[in-house]
């Protein structure tokens, strides 16, 4: 059952964003990603010009995501290496500048789902899972309604064709294969 009219609304007695189009304010959202250096130490990265919209239907199950990701923004804290992410040997962004996801389907109980959709990064698409919270509602100073999503998931970059890489001397590879992503988006609501 939903109720309410507004920013927000009540469905099956949890607070959640009202249906309409939620525009992700790209000055207010995280894209990362983290590896792992030598098998051991993380490495932390994130992009920041990225293009998305939330869709949250009528029945949260009905909502829709999706995102472009200008890979050029990479920034992990080092110029050689954000470099080294922009070639061929990963991110190809001369050929490949833009990613994309589009959600497939949605599951939600309460404040939490499961979004599932299909990532593409150098012309290969796959299918990749986020387990998503709601985090929220808040109107800022400037009377614009905003909600925040949580979300978190990981993939093995080589299904998408990015798998350069060295073995160790003592055993191993110097970057792993798994990536957690982890976002944070706040959204602003057009209708």
């Amino acid at each position: 059952m939903t109720s309410g009219i507004g920013p927000i609304r009540t469905v099956d007695g949890v607070e959640l964003p009202a249906a309409g189009i939620w525009k992700v304010d790209p000055g207010h959202a995280e894209v990362g990603f983290v590896g792992r250096h030598f098998m051991l130490a993380k490495v932390r990265g994130r992009f920041t010009k990225v293009d998305a919209t939330v869709e949250v239907g009528e029945r949260p199950e009905d909502s829709k995501v999706t995102a472009v990701i200008d890979m050029a923004s990479v920034d992990s804290g080092d110029q050689t290496r954000d470099d080294h992410l922009r070639s061929e040997d990963f991110f190809d962004v001369a050929n490949h500048p833009k990613a994309d996801f589009r959600s497939t389907s949605v599951t939600w109980d309460g404040t939490s789902g499961t979004l599932t959709g299909e990532l593409t990064i150098k012309g290969v698409t796959r299918p990749v899972t986020l387990a998503v919270d709601y985090l929220g509602y808040a109107r800022d100073p400037w009377d614009n309604d905003r909600t925040v999503f949580s979300a978190r998931g990981k993939i093995n970059r080589e299904h998408w064709g990015l798998s350069w890489n060295m073995a160790l001397e003592s055993g191993g590879i110097l970057v792993s294969k798994e990536i957690e992503l982890a976002l944070e988006l706040e959204a602003v609501r057009e209708v």
